[in-house]
């Protein structure tokens, strides 16, 4: 073979490494199916496909990769590239997030609660933290405020709360528990099976879950004011994935973020604009807390729990009280619109 014949042909072979070299191809880890809560991570899959001509593809995984709990395991050794977990299902990994998760935080809106979040994410503790496990924090799933569906007559009273046997992770947990509730910390896929057979009495989810997984379903009831709080479920990337990423693919990806957070409240406003329909279809009674309920509720949970975790994480020579105060701030500044 000639030089020139030789040099195309390894102008060529080189031109096609270079395209194979160029091409990412990312695994997401979520559960379930896909609904309102994964929505912002199909948006950011098709955002980055388009922003890249193709080259940077993602793959997500409903259950296929990993269990729900052990998400962020996965990440931390680099079984995939990007995964969803929620703060309540290991709250000793993810120590500092847990601060979203207390009761009774003010929080009114969806956009409220991404302000929030990304405050918190973008702290230098926490993201030391979650680099512990090799994770960075990518963007939230916001929910609105849990509450609950059940059985039997309504529980609209506090003593009613006494050994009710209710789904509830974390700080929504203890908030239950506060006021003599009984919670466990089932997982979102395992919630309809333990109501099914008695496990739990009710069920504390977001609006989305409850349709998704089906609670909705075994329901006679639904608290439409409770509102004790929500669970914070980031979604995170492996840190040596990101980091290896082409100059290029990063910026579609880190401005991709928004968009698909966008996305996400656009359709979740969709799913809670319909949500009385739901109810009304599937003969579930809507059951409205008075105010005098609701205030000693908030003071049975919201401030034994806020000083026990300060004090908690303050403990561990890490910025609890600072964190809620970020908390508080970037609260008080979204809804002064500062």
């Amino acid at each position: 073979m000639n030089k020139i014949a030789m040099g195309a042909v390894v102008g060529t072979l080189t031109f096609g490494f270079a395209l194979e070299a160029a091409a990412t191809e990312w695994n997401v880890s979520v559960w379930g199916k896909r609904r309102a809560f994964t929505e912002h991570i199909e948006k950011l899959a098709e955002l980055v496909n388009e922003k890249t001509g193709g080259e940077f593809t993602m793959n997500v995984s409903y259950g296929g990769l990993s269990k729900n709990r052990e998400n962020l395991d996965g990440i931390s050794i680099g079984a995939f590239e990007m995964a969803q977990f929620c703060a309540g299902y290991h709250p000793d990994k993810n120590r500092l997030i847990t601060v979203l998760e207390l009761p009774f935080l003010g929080v009114e809106t969806l956009e409220q609660e991404v302000a929030v979040s990304h405050a918190v994410y973008d702290h230098p503790a926490v993201a030391d933290e979650m680099a512990q496990w090799n994770a960075k924090l990518l963007m939230t799933s916001p929910m609105p405020q849990y509450n609950i569906v059940g059985t039997g007559d309504p529980r609209d009273e506090l003593s009613e709360f006494s050994g009710m046997r209710v789904r509830a992770t974390g700080g929504l947990g203890k908030a239950f528990e506060a006021v003599g509730g009984v919670p466990t910390s089932v997982t979102a896929t395992e919630a309809y099976q333990a109501m099914e057979s008695g496990v739990v009495d009710t069920v504390a989810f977001a609006q989305h879950a409850h349709l998704s997984f089906g609670t909705i379903n075994q329901a006679d009831w639904w608290t439409a004011n409770l509102n004790p709080g929500t669970v914070n479920c980031p979604v995170v990337v492996n840190i040596d994935a990101y980091e290896s990423l082409s100059d290029e693919h990063r910026a579609a990806l880190d401005e991709s973020v928004e968009e698909a957070i966008a996305h996400y409240l656009t359709n979740y406003a969709e799913l809670l604009g319909r949500w009385d329909s739901v109810l009304e279809e599937k003969g579930v009674e809507k059951v409205t807390i008075s105010d005098d309920t609701l205030a000693e509720f908030r003071a049975k949970a919201a401030d034994p729990a806020r000083e026990a975790w300060i004090e908690s994480i303050e403990g561990q020579g890490l910025p609890g009280q600072e964190l809620y105060d970020l908390v508080e701030k970037t609260l008080s500044d979204t809804k002064s619109g500062s």
